[in-house]
């Protein structure tokens, strides 16, 4: 199959990508970008399903008896930074480059995922079934996202989650946790030195914190790394302040559940650790899973990812791989190239081509 600028699916999406790119989205706020989504896909003949602000559609030969692969990326962007030179919400190309808020994360990988089913749209004899899934809230984590609409795709099999990843592979992803602090003491005069300061009960569990070290090393995403990045105590100069409130950011590897950690970190800790959510988990894929087979027989170079994405969210193997840069994520004229998009397409059909399971399953 011939994929280039010319083909008219690469026009179609790219099109598509302009008219997000100049549509307002921020997460919760998306219904503006489902609702052009879903008209594209009405338009190419699919029929929609739709669920608050996401928007999926299955293959149009769908066999019951086949594993069900979840092409899935993500319409809600961030707030445009302050310092953007250009208007974040016009499409704007210069030269191979296409500028606007959200034409790298998500727009670009989710246009090169749609246009990667649409080109397999017709084909009758898969070895699997399909299922486009563009949904909101990713950069959030919201559950109004991917995990709102999971139960209604039934069982899967595994899943391509299509983020900004200089067209290389994750095939493990750092977990995440937000942990709120607190040290309890008792106030007094800071002159007469009374009271029990839970200042220093904190600066006391900080410095665990800081130290401490989990045993197991991932190949992939190395150690968990524990960060505290807010701290706050105190109402005048001179009154020991009886509570210390503090947060902690945790980025956990595929060799521990968030339960474990905190547990851990809580037992090395005075303070009360409270987890803010325990769902973003980490996530890795085995290397006898057919999807990981096929990224490495197409020989697609593999990484950790140290980011978060809405794998988190998704309780079966997947990878993620897109075009586009996640260093431009979040960041001020963030851009995306009809090169990188062109080339992330005909990735997607490569590890889709190469795709085989041993024996069917449900």
């Amino acid at each position: 199959m011939e994929v280039n600028a010319q083909h008219p699916v690469c026009i179609q999406v790219i099109q598509l990508l302009e008219q997000l790119i100049c549509t307002r989205s921020f997460s919760k706020e998306e219904k503006e970008t489902a609702d052009l989504i879903a008209v594209f896909f009405e338009n190419n003949g699919l029929a929609v399903n739709r669920s608050k602000n996401n928007v999926w559609v299955k293959h149009p030969h769908w066999q019951t008896d086949l594993p069900v692969i979840l092409l899935n990326s993500h319409h809600d962007t961030v707030k445009p930074a302050a310092s953007w030179q250009r208007d974040p919400f016009v499409a704007n190309w210069e030269g191979d480059q296409l500028f606007g808020l959200g034409s790298n994360d998500a727009g670009g990988p989710l246009v090169s995922l749609i246009a990667a089913f649409l080109l397999l749209k017709d084909q009758k004899n898969l070895p699997f079934n399909l299922i486009m899934a563009a949904t909101a809230e990713e950069e959030i984590s919201g559950a109004g996202g991917i995990a709102h609409i999971l139960p209604e795709l039934g069982p899967l099999a595994g899943g391509i989650v299509g983020e900004p990843t200089l067209g290389h592979v994750a095939i493990a992803e750092r977990g995440l946790i937000v942990i709120d602090g607190e040290a309890k003491g008792v106030s007094g005069h800071a002159a007469r030195e009374e009271g029990t300061n839970a200042l220093y009960i904190a600066l006391d569990d900080i410095a665990q914190l800081r130290e401490y070290t989990f045993p197991k090393i991932s190949s992939m995403l190395e150690g968990v790394k524990v960060s505290v990045t807010q701290i706050a105590a105190g109402s005048q100069h001179n009154v020991v302040p009886d509570r210390c409130q503090f947060v902690v950011d945790v980025r956990v590897n595929e060799h521990y559940t968030n339960e474990e950690v905190v547990a851990a970190l809580q037992a090395v800790c005075q303070s009360k650790l409270t987890p803010r959510s325990l769902r973003l988990q980490s996530s890795g894929i085995a290397a006898d899973h057919p999807l990981a087979k096929a990224v490495a027989i197409l020989g697609l170079s593999t990484y950790g990812s140290p980011t978060l994405s809405d794998q988190a969210l998704m309780p079966f193997p997947t990878i993620k791989l897109g075009p586009g840069d996640s260093a431009r994520s979040h960041t001020a004229d963030e851009f995306i190239r009809r090169t990188e998009i062109i080339a992330g397409i005909k990735t997607y059909l490569s590890v889709l081509g190469q795709l085989k399971f041993g024996t069917a399953r449900k």
